[in-house]
């Protein structure tokens, strides 16, 4: 019962992502204006004055720069700082926030079965650090042959690793303790926040990011939905084997997905191809061909 249950939340979820982002996709091609025309006036503005930083952030604007996925993003990590800053502050001292874990860990131990424990094991699997690594490596591999991008490689070794030592300070600091209905628990370290539910969320994220660049609308979509099914699958797992509290898990998603966002703003967003801005913008602001933006780079300035 507890598979089927969370099977049915993950897809109710991966619908609503597939659908938002259907709707996002459509909107945004209309809209959005050249994010290359927006790092060309940048760097035009650097030039003419370079001793001044207003100068550039006149000339930037944010929706074309990145839109909606800027603006998204900003709230993902506001939002989520706030959020396990709070939950950090409750698992140490507030009864109702216990009361509710132990509920849900209560009610996953009620109604597990031999069949639902495979599988849920199974999905849970997908979270494990080597699994992630492993699956960053083949998309770091595709990706750079299929774009010819030499930014995949960081921007992936960035959001994993990031994610991993951010995860891992934050668990030491708080030092949980995992529920006790799973004798495995207590051999797998502190447990807020999940980290399984972290690195989920933030590379599930970064793949579908990658995989969606240049393609078709309903490919993003599908995609998109798809990644969302999978870190839901994962999260919810890790509550229903009773190795993780419900806190543990909301804070894990909440951490993954700030992170990301913060490394996604970093290397460009999803409207930018990666790096390809900072280098016409570089370029403009040091070389004066820039009637069409298609005069050759440089030597050292080429993606």
């Amino acid at each position: 019962m507890t598979l089927l249950v969370l099977f049915m939340v993950a897809t109710v979820t991966a619908g609503t992502v597939t659908a938002m982002m259907w709707r996002w996709s459509g909107a945004k091609g209309a809209t959005a204006p050249s994010a290359l025309s927006t790092a060309r006036r940048a760097g035009s503005a650097i030039r003419r004055h370079p001793r001044f930083g207003a100068a550039l952030a006149k000339r930037l604007e944010p929706r074309a720069a990145t839109g909606l996925a800027l603006t998204l993003a900003l709230l993902v990590i506001v939002g989520g700082g706030v959020l396990v800053g709070v939950l950090t502050y409750l698992v140490r001292g507030s009864g109702d926030l216990v009361q509710l874990d132990e509920s849900v860990a209560n009610w996953g131990d009620r109604h597990a079965s031999g069949f639902s424990t495979d599988g849920l094991t199974a999905v849970s699997h997908l979270g494990e650090p080597v699994v992630v690594a492993a699956l960053a490596v083949f998309v770091a591999l595709a990706e750079t042959v299929r774009t010819r991008s030499a930014w995949v490689v960081p921007f992936l070794l960035i959001v994993v690793g990031g994610n991993g030592i951010l995860t891992t300070a934050v668990k030491d600091f708080v030092d949980r303790v995992r529920p006790a209905l799973n004798p495995i628990a207590e051999t797998l370290g502190p447990s807020f926040p999940s980290g399984h539910s972290s690195w989920s969320a933030a590379f599930f994220a970064a793949a579908a990011l990658l995989l969606t660049r240049g393609r078709g609308r309903g490919f993003r979509a599908a995609v998109g939905g798809f990644a969302a099914w999978l870190v839901v699958m994962v999260a919810g797992s890790r509550v229903l084997l009773d190795v993780h509290w419900l806190s543990d898990v909301i804070a894990g998603l909440a951490l993954g997905c700030a992170w990301f966002s913060m490394c996604a703003i970093a290397f460009g967003g999803r409207l930018l191809e990666f790096g390809s801005s900072a280098d016409e913008m570089a370029r403009v602001a040091t070389y004066r061909d820039i009637g069409s933006g298609s005069a050759a780079s440089p030597a050292g300035w080429g993606r």
